[in-house]
């Protein structure tokens, strides 16, 4: 059940898909696009997307579409060899273990992430002269950003060159 403020019961924020392809973001009421959908799964937002007419949770085609993108556009995360060890299991008795296996390292590692942002913070907290060490390392994640940004952008309007 969807709340006034766009997000459910469950706690999925909610984007409805329209006939004409456009997604509505019912918490913000207003309409996003692919790479606003993007953006809110990397911030950390859990989203559900429903498609208008039939109803139906479409989630997991978004997810797949943007991983694509994401893999095509920028520094691949996966590679051949193992996109095709991926497609090979598909048919192997043991996907369902893959699967499972997976999902249990991705979270082992975001937990040791974050468990080095944390030991890093204590670091940067008992050093003297922390306030400019932590400013410094908040600058260099900018720098960090900007540049990853601007390589992005750059790489999708050449692909986007490309294909027409």
């Amino acid at each position: 059940m969807t709340t006034t403020d766009g997000s459910t019961d469950t706690g999925y924020r909610e984007i409805r898909k329209y006939a004409n392809r456009r997604l509505y973001d019912l918490q913000s009421s207003r309409y996003i696009n692919r790479e606003d959908l993007r953006s809110l799964i990397a911030s950390g937002e859990t989203v559900r997307v429903i498609d208008e007419v039939s109803g139906e949770d479409i989630t997991r085609s978004l997810l797949l579409q943007l991983l694509a993108e994401q893999e095509l556009g920028g520094q691949p995360v996966l590679s051949d060899a193992m996109l095709t060890e991926l497609i090979r299991y598909y048919e192997h008795p043991m996907q369902a273990v893959l699967g499972t296996y997976l999902q249990q390292s991705m979270e082992a590692f975001l937990e040791q992430r974050q468990g080095l942002q944390g030991q890093m913070q204590k670091v940067l907290d008992i050093l003297p002269g922390s306030d400019l060490a932590r400013e410094n390392l908040q600058r260099f994640i900018e720098l960090q950003q900007s540049m990853l940004k601007a390589g992005t952008m750059g790489r999708r309007a050449s692909s986007t060159k490309r294909r027409r």
